[in-house]
């Protein structure tokens, strides 16, 4: 896209890290905004402008309405999730709240395990622009689903600023924010410039590179529903488990990666580790404010989505002034405070609300 439009590496990197930042903004504004609208009818609007962002981006004549589909999609992003990612105690029984959200948050690895491969192999063969238009197309068949399958959800409990206000206050949710600031940003920092890694240390064929990927996302998949099975039993040590796992394995790709095997055996154990860190994340906010269920969505979906653009800006002024190992080293040590606050919680120093 960037040879399209004959411009800079650098530039056409805005079309990663300006909807994460985007939908940090968007993520409380739009949620309070639309506090008192039927939950289904907003992840309607939100797939909906979805869609058009991805033909606008296909039969755009400029960068910049490539840029203002993108700021479509940060508003997108931080909608969706803010709202969607806590709907799962108004679809289930209680009970069943921690599997569902499992399931919601599976469509993280699932779309790299599946979107990204596919964006990728028709844009080889058919150009970006193409690729934009199917997943447009893509995209309304899923708001037809939505308004078929997903019954109406009212907003029994609009989310209030001065809700936020509260939960920013309290201990746990800063605990909460503190933690997923520290994984998301070492994931990111590192996972977004794995590509060169393997190029470059590993020295994997670009084909093999896909099937790489491919190996990592469906250890996601599984990663996902392990850590939804376990956090609601162990939140503490489910969470600094996966962070460890993340740390480790950064940390030692640039000694074991060198060879085909290390490099798939850490990606295997690096997916499993980051397929559990969103439901966790979601999890640490929801406890941390039990009786308003979509204010922690919003406070996950904005810290989340910051952490994501700050993690691939940092990773990439540090490629750009090093080499893809010591990205990985760095990212592996900002994951490392992670675990040592963690631990700081289990010696007492920070309260946890009691599951119900």
């Amino acid at each position: 896209m960037g040879s399209s439009f004959t411009i800079s590496d650098g530039m056409a990197g805005l079309m990663m890290t300006m909807p994460g930042f985007l939908a940090a903004v968007s993520a409380p504004v739009v949620t309070v905004a639309t506090g008192r609208i039927d939950r289904r009818v907003m992840l309607g609007v939100f797939v909906l402008l979805l869609s058009l962002a991805n033909f606008l981006a296909a039969a755009a004549s400029s960068y910049w309405l490539v840029l203002i589909s993108r700021v479509m999609v940060g508003v997108t992003i931080g909608g969706f999730w803010s709202i969607g990612a806590g709907l799962a105690g108004q679809l289930v029984p209680a009970k069943s709240v921690g599997r569902a959200t499992s399931v919601i948050f599976s469509a993280v690895p699932l779309g790299s395990v599946l979107g990204v491969p596919l964006g990728t192999f028709i844009g080889d063969i058919a150009g970006w622009r193409t690729a934009f238009l199917v997943m447009g197309g893509f995209t309304l068949a899923v708001l037809v689903l939505l308004l078929l399958v997903v019954p109406p959800l009212p907003s029994d409990q609009a989310t209030r600023l001065d809700v936020l206000g509260v939960m920013l206050r309290s201990v746990n949710t800063r605990f909460a924010l503190v933690m997923t600031f520290l994984v998301v940003l070492a994931h990111f920092g590192t996972y977004t410039y794995v590509t060169p890694f393997l190029e470059q240390v590993t020295h994997v064929s670009s084909g093999l590179i896909t099937i790489y990927l491919l190996i990592y996302g469906a250890a996601g998949i599984t990663g996902n529903f392990l850590g939804g099975s376990m956090v609601g039993r162990y939140p503490r040590s489910t969470f600094a488990a996966a962070a460890a796992l993340i740390a480790a394995t950064t940390l030692l790709l640039p000694v074991l990666g060198q060879s085909d095997a290390g490099a798939v055996a850490l990606l295997v154990v690096w997916g499993v580790a980051y397929g559990a860190v969103p439901v966790c994340s979601q999890t640490w906010f929801s406890k941390a404010a039990p009786h308003s269920p979509e204010a922690p969505s919003v406070l996950f979906t904005a810290s989340f989505q910051a952490t994501i653009s700050i993690g691939a800006l940092v990773g990439g002024a540090v490629l750009d002034r090093s080499s893809p190992s010591t990205v990985m080293v760095l990212g592996g040590l900002s994951a490392v405070p992670m675990v040592l606050v963690a631990r700081a919680h289990w010696a007492g120093r920070f309260t946890w609300p009691k599951c119900s």
